[in-house]
């Protein structure tokens, strides 16, 4: 790989060009801190999809456009001398050796359950008054649940044993059953959202991210159906025209496949 100097020249380069196209080119200086956030987020997704693919180069590519980003909100910030690629590195460097007392002092840690626990009390005592203060708000709702979960696991508030968890799942479900026997909208959709929060945890505690998990299972039925979709096509006939039983017999077809790709 790169020695840390190509490294550095390579960052350089960037912020010129950062420099250049920010003078120079009609749409880049336009460009404000709002007008880009919504693309922002959109190159996170991309990073995202490139991660779930599996797809090395990729990642490589999005990671591109994610430091693009980076340096040019730092040269926004610069234009108004708010801050510049330069404080925006020392904030980070400052923040990882302030939180990592367990490398750069004498904090001892058993394992990464520690390591969480501790940041979770150090962010306390930078200022921060409340546990769940730094989840953002417009963070996704499975995203934002799983986050919150961990951090309030930081500071103890979690079950005994992972297994425990199932009763509190079991729990949700009849108090949506009730509802639904109840047909109170307000209360059903009330009692789904807990019954989400629930299952999120389980997968929290058994390792499993549950965005991942349930973009896996959308990637496998967008599959299984493109293959209903297509072998009903080929067959001269519309899916408007089959009857469910006829759907699930190529539905199962399909099934079988993935079993034998896996």
């Amino acid at each position: 790989m790169h020695s840390k100097d190509e490294k550095l020249e390579s960052i350089g380069k960037l912020l010129d060009i950062m420099d250049k196209l920010r003078e120079s080119c009609p749409w880049d200086k336009k460009q404000t801190f709002e007008t880009l956030r919504n693309l922002t987020i959109e190159e996170t997704y991309e990073l995202a999809d490139a991660i779930i693919e599996k797809d090395i180069e990729g990642i490589r590519t999005e990671l591109g456009d994610l430091l693009l980003h980076i340096v040019f909100y730092a040269k926004l910030g610069s234009e108004t001398g708010s801050f510049d690629i330069k404080s925006v590195a020392e904030g980070i460097n400052k923040k990882l050796i302030h939180r990592h007392p367990h490398i750069f002092g004498d904090v001892v840690v058993k394992d990464d359950e520690d390591v969480k626990k501790n940041w979770e009390a150090l962010k306390l005592k930078e200022g921060k008054k409340m546990v769940l203060e730094g989840v953002p708000v417009s963070l996704p709702s499975m995203v934002k649940a799983k986050r919150i979960q961990e951090k309030v696991r930081g500071v103890g508030f979690d079950w005994d044993k992972r297994e425990q968890v199932w009763d509190k799942v079991q729990e949700e479900l009849q108090e949506l059953k009730v509802e639904i026997e109840n047909n109170d909208l307000d209360k059903i959709e009330a009692e789904f959202g807990d019954v989400f929060f629930s299952l999120i945890n389980a997968a929290r505690l058994y390792n499993i991210d549950p965005d991942n998990a349930l973009e896996r299972t959308n990637k496998k039925f967008i599959s299984r159906f493109n293959y209903l979709e297509h072998e009903t096509l080929h067959k001269g006939k519309s899916l408007h025209d089959m009857t469910l039983d006829e759907m699930n017999e190529i539905w199962e077809a399909a099934k079988k496949m993935d079993k034998n790709i896996e």
